[in-house]
């Protein structure tokens, strides 16, 4: 690509991938914001789905790193998580060639205002930690469970599957929202590694948009990142509102 055609991709890309970074780093779902930014540009869809991956997987790395500089995650179920979600992304990738997408549309259409109504009438969620209610064996199972679960939906589906994970890591495994953020960011850092890998070995990477690109998504990564880890639940509750309103427009466009 010439500069000349490169400006005009990076004045769109650029903001909204700084945008959706600083959103993943606090409650997941940047990929709402970010994949349709490459398309918008002009982008065919294989090579956004693998550029999208590269400006993202970075940024991730990044606020992976503060979580962990800041032991404000479960390392062993994270690491645990991690490796179900590459099996079950791998399962859902499968199945989604052989199932049509629109059904589980139709699902999350209904799911995301019970999900909505949830969070908002559950002030307390994620506020403290209650992994204690749970035996070591018991906590670890729930979390593989997560990882596998949801990477399946991320293989199968995927939008919104960060803030799935989070909020499955808080209600089902008992974290706090912080540590449910950090364990999330560790399955993040590992599924993201494994498509950006996936998709550069098959040349569907633009590198002179994917690495400004990733470079915005760092920067907002850091700014986010530095902002839940400050704030706590009182950042990151909120922005569940605005991934959850995010996803229900996307699912209705796609409707549409």
């Amino acid at each position: 690509m010439t500069l000349q055609e490169l400006l005009p991709i990076w004045a769109i890309v650029c903001p909204l991938v700084f945008l959706a970074g600083l959103i993943d780093s606090v409650a997941g779902g940047g990929g709402l914001i970010s994949l349709p930014a490459y398309l918008i540009a002009g982008l065919p869809a294989p090579l956004a789905l693998g550029t999208n991956k590269c400006g993202n997987a970075f940024g991730t790395f990044l606020a992976t790193g503060r979580f962990i500089q800041r032991k404000q995650l479960h390392v062993p179920t994270a690491a645990a998580a991690a490796l179900a979600a590459l099996v079950g992304s791998a399962l859902g990738s499968q199945l989604a060639m052989r199932v049509a997408a629109k059904f589980l549309n139709y699902l999350l259409l209904a799911v995301v205002p019970i999900l909505g109504g949830f969070i908002l009438f559950q002030p307390q969620l994620g506020a403290e930690d209650k992994t204690g209610r749970h035996s070591p064996k018991v906590l670890m199972a729930i979390c593989v469970g997560i990882g596998f679960v949801v990477g399946g939906y991320d293989g199968f589906f995927g939008p919104g599957a960060g803030t799935f994970m989070m909020l499955a890591f808080t209600t089902l495994a008992g974290f706090d929202l912080l540590r449910a953020s950090g364990n999330t960011k560790v399955v993040n850092s590992a599924s993201n590694a494994a498509s950006l890998v996936t998709f550069a070995l098959a040349g569907q990477v633009v590198w002179a948009v994917g690495v400004p690109a990733a470079l915005c998504n760092i920067l907002g990564n850091y700014i986010g990142s530095g902002l839940a880890l400050k704030g706590g639940a009182k950042v990151i509750r909120p922005m569940f509102f605005v991934v959850l309103g995010l996803l229900a427009v996307k699912l209705v466009s796609d409707l549409l």
